[in-house]
């Protein structure tokens, strides 16, 4: 029996470079002022689904929303071995929470149709929250099991799963379909492979064929521009490289749950605390002692 895995992977800001422009006025996250990377636990993800087709045989789907430069992830999964990509952008989804980015991520899911696995990283290193895979799960409608390690067997519609639990771990068994979210210590993701990258590096989806024709045409008339976008769509088409872009319309997505207006986390502010201190500090066991610590920390606003 061959098994349909979808993947969800995120582009996130690389929060080892936060600057002070990583916040906008209205509270949400400035990307396009921050260097991004493949979120880490995403990439165990979609390890675990290629290894899960390459022992028991099916597909594997990536699914991402962002910004068009997020296509930059969804490229990375083809030259891991990903066999179909969808990209969700939509201006009306920007902002979107935890809460928001769930339902949005479920609708893509549920468009998709028959699928037995639901691969999501554990968290993002963005937010650190770890509800988005919960949550799709509690929408879809199905079984989850988080912290998920490995298969320990697979037969027709019923898994055995290995969870870390901490100090240990532990086996569950659930009925497909299932959603899992995957933890560091599941797998070493694959690298890129080469013939895959020489394949796949010319994948796009449409609105960034409109951006490349712009930018390589600016001269070029409006009429003459399409011509070039529609001949270069349909190159990609046939040689099996145009990715899918869906919309909150292709979802039919209810708006009141997407965006900033479906979102009801507000983040007010984004510091970044760095630790200059060398060396320790030796604290006599006295309550004058004491009372001098807490005041140099509260000088220093590590408390307070």
């Amino acid at each position: 029996m061959a098994y349909h895995s979808i993947v969800c992977v995120k582009q996130v800001p690389d929060t080892a470079n936060i600057t002070g422009q990583a916040m906008k006025d209205d509270g949400t996250v400035n990307r396009a002022a921050l260097p991004t990377v493949f979120n880490p636990e995403d990439l165990n993800a979609l390890e675990a689904a290629l290894e899960l087709r390459a022992r028991f045989g099916g597909t594997v789907t990536v699914l991402t929303m962002g910004p068009l430069n997020a296509c930059e992830v969804l490229r990375e999964c083809l030259y891991r071995g990903a066999d179909r990509a969808i990209l969700i952008n939509d201006r009306r989804a920007a902002g979107s929470d935890t809460l928001a980015t769930s339902y949005i991520l479920s609708q893509a899911v549920k468009k998709i149709g028959e699928y037995d696995f639901v691969f999501c990283g554990r968290q993002a290193i963005d937010g650190d929250t770890a509800q988005v895979g919960p949550q799709m799960a509690e929408k879809l409608g199905i079984h989850q099991i988080t912290y998920f390690e490995q298969i320990v067997d697979l037969d027709g519609k019923t898994a055995r799963l290995r969870r870390n639990v901490g100090n240990g771990w532990e086996v569950l068994q659930a009925r497909l379909p299932v959603l899992l979210t995957v933890i560091d210590t599941a797998n070493e993701p694959r690298p890129s492979g080469a013939r895959k990258i020489m394949r796949y590096k010319r994948a796009r989806v449409v609105d960034e064929v409109a951006k490349d024709v712009t930018a390589g045409m600016p001269e070029a008339g409006e009429k003459a521009q399409m011509e070039e976008r529609t001949r270069r769509v349909e190159a990609l088409k046939a040689d099996g490289l145009l990715m899918e872009h869906w919309t909150m319309d292709d979802l039919q997505a209810d708006m009141a749950w997407c965006g900033v207006s479906g979102s009801p986390t507000k983040v007010h502010r984004i510091q970044s605390i760095v630790l200059k201190k060398e060396g320790f500090s030796e604290i006599p066991p006295t309550e004058e002692g004491v009372k001098r610590m807490i005041h140099e920390l509260i000088v220093d606003h590590t408390l307070g």
